[in-house]
Parts: C-alpha cells; structure tokens; sequence
C-alpha cells in the first residue's frame, strides 16, 4: 500500500516526537592526538540524536558521537567538560572525582530510557517524580534512537550498567524502543559467544506502551524512504526487519510489569492499527508472556510519562512488584498465537 507523503509526515512526528531535523553537533572534529584535547567548557544540548551515553554518573554523561566515533565529558547541567578519546574523558571524570565534585553511588538506582526519535528530556518529569517518592537514586540515559540499531543501543547500555559502581539494585522504566533495547541487551546472552551477560543487579522493569510484539503501524511504512530516514536502523528494525530483531529481543527473567495506552474498545484512535490503541502501538502489540502485572490507561503514546495514572502505577511496581496490589495483579502468563500474528507487521 503507498501512502500519501503528508500521512508519511504525520507518522513521522508521532513516531519521533518532533518534526524538526536535528543537525549534526557544532563541536565535530578532526581525530584527537593522544594528548587531551584543549577543551573551551560550552553549553551543549545535552545530546539528542547525534550522542548515545556511554557512563552516566549523578548527571555527569560520557557520550559517543555517532557521526565521528569521539567523546565528550559534560556535566550535570550539560556544559562539555573534555573530549576527544574515551580514555580522555575518562581521566578528566576521575579527576572530577578526586577533587570530591561528585559522590560515590550507592544503594538501589532506577535508569529511565527513552524512546524512538526523542531524548532523555522526555523522560525528566517522570524520573523526578520517581525520585521524589521512591527514594531511588535516578539516572536517565540518553541514546541516539534514529542513528543506531538495537544492538549499538544495547552495547551503550552494556557500558552505563558496567559503570554504575557502587549501586546494589537496578530498576529500568522505559518508553517504546527503550523497552526493547532492554530486552536486546538481556538477548546477548543468548548470541553463540555474547560480548556481556544481564547484569545480576537488576530488579524490576515497567514497560510505558513497549511495542513488544513489533508495530503494525511501522510496517506500513517500510518501503517508504522518508520513514528510514525519519527514523533510522531502529525504525527500520520495527518496520521491515521485525521477524529477525525479534529473534534478539529476550524476555525479562526479572518482575516486569506492562502499561498499555488505549481506549478501552476496539476501535482505538488509529484507524490504520488494528483494535484499541494508543496512537502509534495497539494494545496487543504490547502484550510479552512472563509480564507479572498488566494494565490498559487512557493515555496517548507519546504522553504516558506525564499522566499522574502512569506515574503511580510506575511508583507502586518499583515498590512492590504490581501496579495496585496483590490481589489485583493481571499478569500475562501466556500469549495466544493467534494475537501474536494479528500483531506481527
């Protein structure tokens, strides 16, 4: 099926949260020397889709460019600290740390993760309130969604999870691709000879509208250019790739719990996705056998971190493994076959 080009455009804006083109960051540049780069502190914008977290640590990020391979160190309030090599920024980090500029980790951690096309900023407001009400110390990763493909994305969150010393517990809340690049990074384990195991620390996830069972509304696009280019290797993973991406994906051997945007019908709000939906995935698509809660909310995909429903929910699984209690736990002990292929692309 061809769809009109101005259909093409509105996906794309649902998909990556924002019409405007990013440009490639300002500060690219020759290959360093092994001397530490002279680095002038900038302002920078945090990273948005040129930049994947490599160490995150209270704020402060280690980051790759995804266009030339070098590093930058910023700080909390993302002012570029040094760059060049990994083993540059690295050592200006450790001098941050024993100056005492930046405490040790400790305790239990929660790390929220993004989803296709859009930023760490997206995820804030809920991290915070996370935070704030949970004790939990908050790390939000950032990772280029529309540059990568699922399995750069896990290897960097391979890299974050590894840094994280000191910490004894980790949760993960993720919004749509975020939840898959979790479970591409728990799926290495299962490759012939895999380049990490799960980390052993890792407690509890809540899944915010995880396409799980892959997006029918991507795949109407995945002979279209505009949407490769909107969205990347990710994106065409979701839309022509699926069968063997999902092949990679692992499901969690950790508590996980589902939140699905929907209606409540069958109609759903996207005339072109089968059944109820949130916008972007249908319900069922967010459906993984081994989930041990479950729950539909009248919310909008893109959204589900700013309603105070998803928010509490979030809150009382990271607290207890279900999202109102015991009693009422909806888990999804198995998954019929034959909405795994009414889901399938």
């Amino acid at each position: 099926m061809r769809l009109p080009l101005a259909l093409v455009l509105v996906a794309g804006m649902v998909l990556t949260g924002s019409a405007r083109a990013q440009a490639p960051p300002a500060e690219r540049s020759d290959e360093p020397t092994a001397a530490a780069p002279i680095n002038i502190p900038l302002p920078t914008l945090g990273g948005e889709q040129f930049w994947s977290d490599e160490l995150v640590i209270r704020g402060w990020r280690i980051q790759q460019n995804v266009l030339s391979g070098h590093y930058r160190l910023l700080d909390a309030d993302d002012v570029r600290r040094a760059w060049g090599t990994r083993q540059h920024c690295q050592a200006a980090l450790d001098d941050v740390k024993r100056q005492g500029l930046l405490e040790p980790l400790d305790g239990a951690a929660v790390i929220t993760l993004h989803g296709l096309g859009r930023s760490r900023d997206h995820m804030e407001g809920l991290g915070r309130y996370i935070a704030q009400q949970t004790g939990l110390h908050w790390e939000n990763v950032s990772y280029a969604s529309t540059r990568r493909s699922l399995d750069e994305h896990a290897a960097s969150l391979a890299s974050v999870l590894a840094g994280l010393e000191g910490i004894d517990e980790i949760s993960f809340v993720c919004h749509s691709l975020g939840n898959l690049v979790v479970r591409r990074y728990l799926g290495e384990a299962l490759q012939p000879q895999p380049r990490w195991q799960p980390d052993p620390r890792i407690k509890r996830m809540v899944m915010l509208g995880p396409p799980n069972q892959g997006a029918q509304f991507a795949g109407l696009f995945k002979n279209n250019d505009l949407y490769g280019l909107l969205t990347g290797p990710s994106g065409k993973q979701l839309a022509r790739q699926w069968e063997e991406t999902a092949k990679l994906l692992a499901t969690p051997a950790f508590p996980f719990g589902i939140l699905a945007g929907g209606r409540g019908d069958t109609h759903g709000l996207n005339p072109l996705v089968d059944g109820d939906d949130d916008l972007v995935v249908s319900v069922e698509e967010t459906y993984l056998a081994g989930a041990a809660d479950f729950r539909r909310v009248d919310c909008l995909h893109g959204r589900m971190m700013q309603s105070p429903e998803v928010r509490e929910y979030v809150v009382r699984f990271l607290e207890r493994g279900y999202f109102t209690t015991e009693a009422e736990r909806q888990p999804l002990a198995d998954l019929p076959p034959a909405t795994v292929r009414a889901s399938l692309p």
